[in-house]
């Protein structure tokens, strides 16, 4: 959804307050594409102080589905947001930081690409859908939360393998 600042910006110590609503339907990444689960509308506030800067302020949950690290079950990961921004209204558009070229063109704010910025900070390092998550088999790709799978469980070090296919010569003998 995009908001028009316009009529904020051009007048001195004005504030203003919109309810939003959140477009994004899945986070899209390099880490993958994951479904959104839940949004709500949320209200924004705008504050235009002295023609200085311009506040943007609000509040927001964001849930989106994304797959254990381990087990690769999806698991409703809560993103709560809360946006404090400051744009200096001061510098021009080419003096502007990087950061907000992304959600602002011109006078205008992206509120999707604004929460999209607040979800890939706060990104989790590693996702489980629970503390003990045993994970998949490497072999059958079994879910093991679910049930024990049929594969040897011992795993032989791979610098003995030249070792092994001589002792299974001599089995055979």
């Amino acid at each position: 959804m995009r908001v028009e600042l316009a009529d904020i910006i051009s007048c001195e110590n004005k504030e203003m307050s919109k309810q939003v609503e959140i477009e994004l339907l899945s986070f899209d990444s390099k880490l993958g594409q994951f479904p959104v689960v839940k949004k709500a509308p949320f209200v924004m506030q705008f504050t235009n102080e002295e023609n200085r800067r311009l506040l943007i302020q609000g509040e927001t949950e964001v849930t989106i589905a994304i797959p254990c690290d381990r087990c690769l079950e999806e698991v409703e990961w809560n993103f709560p947001i809360v946006i404090e921004k400051e744009i200096d209204l001061t510098k021009s558009s080419e003096e502007t930081a990087m950061d907000e070229l992304s959600y602002m063109t011109g006078t205008s704010l992206d509120v999707d690409q604004l929460i999209f910025g607040e979800i890939l900070v706060s990104w989790p390092m590693k996702v489980l859908c629970r503390e003990d998550c045993k994970g998949i088999c490497k072999r059958c790709g079994a879910n093991l939360n679910l049930a024990e799978c049929q594969c040897q469980k011992t795993e032989l070090d791979p610098r003995m393998a030249a070792i092994q296919d001589i002792f299974s010569k001599f089995k055979e003998v």
